[in-house]
């Protein structure tokens, strides 16, 4: 008997809510919870022993992500975010329409409002808390500016719900109404 895993591996305690795609290799263990149409890319873990985890709608969670809960509290991600490669979140809440940028750390009981972009390789460190419009960077990170990013990261969040459709139908490539889809959304 061979022990290659053909699927996902979900726990008993996860709730899905008819996401979109969920690749072969994620992992999910824990009380996680994962809303319509959001997806889970390559070689993403979630655990959840204490506490809880809650992915918003058509929030995409993409390739070798980790996302654990804190010491203290659970990991809730808003509605139509990127979590980008290689993101570690960990007992923090992160607000609709944000984009956490590749290989950032958003640490215990961080809060970042609703249309922000953490910048790439960022370190977000515990308690710390960012108001709507949020462009964060450094490490640690800080406070960069103000701006509402909601839109362009929309269209960020709409592209990878087109993609996780498609990949669950086994289509590994755009068509040109795909595109045309995406623009015009």
């Amino acid at each position: 008997m061979s022990n290659v895993q053909t699927g996902p591996v979900v726990g008993d305690h996860v709730t899905l809510n008819d996401p979109a795609f969920i690749h072969d290799t994620a992992i999910i263990h824990g009380k996680v919870k994962l809303e319509e149409g959001s997806s889970v890319w390559p070689y993403v873990v979630f655990r959840a022993e204490m506490f809880e985890v809650v992915i918003g709608a058509r929030t995409n969670i993409q390739d070798h992500v980790m996302v654990h809960v804190g010491n203290h509290t659970g990991t809730y991600v808003g509605e139509d975010c990127s979590i980008t490669h290689k993101v570690c979140l960990h007992g923090c809440t992160i607000g609709d329409r944000c984009l956490i940028g590749i290989g950032a750390t958003i640490m215990d009981g961080v809060k970042i409002g609703a249309n922000s972009i953490v910048a790439g390789h960022s370190i977000v460190t515990e308690n710390s808390e960012f108001p709507e419009n949020s462009i964060i960077a450094g490490v640690p990170a800080k406070l960069l500016g103000t701006r509402d990013c909601g839109d362009a990261n929309l269209i960020n969040a709409r592209f990878y719900l087109r993609n996780a459709q498609n990949m669950a139908k086994g289509i590994d490539r755009f068509s040109e109404d795909d595109v045309k889809f995406m623009i015009s959304s």
